[in-house]
């Protein structure tokens, strides 16, 4: 059956590790699979979009072989920071050997590459695949074939790349055939990690330097990573440059725990009385903790400790007590970019916070998996949420008491895990419809939210 009944915790305590980050895991594989030598990825994220990265780049003809942990790892018993019980119950990880082929030894694929449910796979791939001199075509699930390719496809067409997509190039699938590429100079319409990703592998294989502006910082992982790999790439505020032409060469890469996966349980966390959670190993970088930044604002006890860098990237343990007496606050647009996957778990926050928190700025989230915007207002009223819907967010009436009803993820796995931090918190039973949907980002999510309010 794809749902689950929830009803109201007792008590959420206890301490864990998050999946491995799912952007940075996207990454590790496109870049390794780039670069000349062979990378070894340790805590390779293994769902359903990083495995489609993966697919896709074996399809490309780069050899990577999978070592994966065993299925369901031994609790281990104690206790932890948190006042409640440690255990091992992990997201399914991998090491991942790639024997990257450079930038110029990608093969042809022999059938159009499926990228499920991921945009990050395919708008990435698009911008690679442009420089590429053969041909290729990238499709995807029913919810990815909806979702608008126009930002990726318009700019690497003024570098040069001849792609066609559905309805008039704005929709997948996409066909590439890929050409000497040129650099120029983009200015960024919205703040889009995918689309300046995209554009900055593109420049890899374009002549002369690609210099790319942000409206506002969008999540920094691509800029971070490829220096480590050789590229010449600068970074200047919201200006980011970088040449073309330079090969990469392997390294290899750790993966940090996924700030947006622990974002649900730092919620649970605020929202349910006497509650105690130490989430460890979380990635903790300042393009995407601005949920951290709000919370604290509306009165979270949050701790944040053991601080130190793995790999490219800042990593710390963080800790959470509930019982705070929460306030409303304002989100403005410059801010969502810092908390663009977070907006599900924040609206459910935002219940439980005296006054009317806004959101506004957020019209990018009606063209994610779902529309998060309409399906997070559709989902809380259903619950006795007073919410008033913008065209770009949302303005949230709390402090509000949330009874349990039935409600639909619409194949989002955010809006499944944040409804599931809804139905912790209220009163009667609340279902879930379409649950599969979290196997995209966080396999094993409502073992562990078991664990922790059992």
């Amino acid at each position: 059956m794809d749902n689950i009944e929830l009803n109201k915790a007792k008590r959420f305590k206890g301490e864990f590790s998050p999946p491995p980050d799912k952007s940075i895991s996207h990454r590790a594989v496109i870049f390794s699979s780039l670069s000349k030598g062979k990378s070894l990825i340790k805590n390779f994220l293994r769902a359903e979009d990083t495995m489609s990265t993966l697919n896709a780049f074996r399809a490309l003809g780069v050899d990577i072989s999978e070592v994966s942990p065993p299925t369901h790892p031994s609790p281990s018993r104690g206790e932890g920071k948190g006042g409640g019980e440690s255990f091992e119950l992990r997201t399914p990880s991998s090491e991942l050997i790639i024997n990257g082929k450079g930038l110029y030894g990608l093969k042809e694929p022999f059938d159009v590459i499926n990228c499920g449910n991921s945009g990050t796979t395919m708008r990435l791939l698009s911008g690679v695949l442009s420089g590429n001199p053969f041909f290729s075509v990238l499709t995807g699930d029913e919810s990815l074939r909806k979702r608008p390719m126009a930002r990726v496809i318009n700019p690497l067409a003024q570098m040069g790349a001849e792609i066609i997509a559905r309805d008039e190039n704005r929709y997948p699938p996409i066909a590439i055939k890929g050409r000497k590429l040129n650099g120029i100079k983009y200015t960024m319409p919205v703040a889009s990690a995918q689309v300046k990703s995209a554009l900055l592998l593109a420049g890899l294989y374009a002549d002369g330097e690609t210099e790319i502006r942000e409206p506002v910082k969008s999540r920094d992982h691509t800029e971070r990573m490829l220096p480590a790999f050789g590229a010449e790439i600068t970074v200047d505020g919201l200006r980011i440059t970088i040449k073309g032409g330079t090969e990469l060469n392997a390294v290899d890469i750790h993966v940090p725990g996924d700030f947006s996966s622990a974002a649900f349980f730092l919620a649970a966390a605020l929202l349910i009385r006497d509650s105690d959670i130490t989430i460890n190993d979380v990635g903790i970088n300042p393009t995407r903790t601005g949920l951290i930044s709000a919370l604290k604002e509306m009165g979270a006890d949050i701790e944040i400790t053991n601080r130190r860098s793995v790999y490219v990237e800042p990593v710390a343990d963080i800790h959470c007590r509930g019982g705070a007496e929460l306030k409303a606050i304002t989100i403005e647009k410059e801010q969502i970019p810092a908390l663009i996957d977070e907006f599900p778990v924040l609206c459910v926050t935002a219940t439980q916070a005296a006054g009317i928190t806004t959101i506004r700025g957020a019209e990018e989230l009606r063209v994610k998996e779902s529309d998060r915007i309409k399906t997070m207002a559709s989902d809380l009223r259903k619950m006795g949420a007073e919410i008033e819907e913008f065209e770009d967010g949302l303005s949230i009436r709390g402090k509000t008491t949330l009874k349990g009803a039935p409600i639909e993820s619409y194949g989002d796995h955010r809006i499944a895990m944040a409804m599931a931090i809804a139905a912790l918190i209220a009163d009667g039973t609340t279902t879930i419809n379409g649950i599969s949907s979290v196997n995209i980002s966080f396999p094993r999510f409502f073992e562990i939210l078991k664990k922790l309010t059992s």
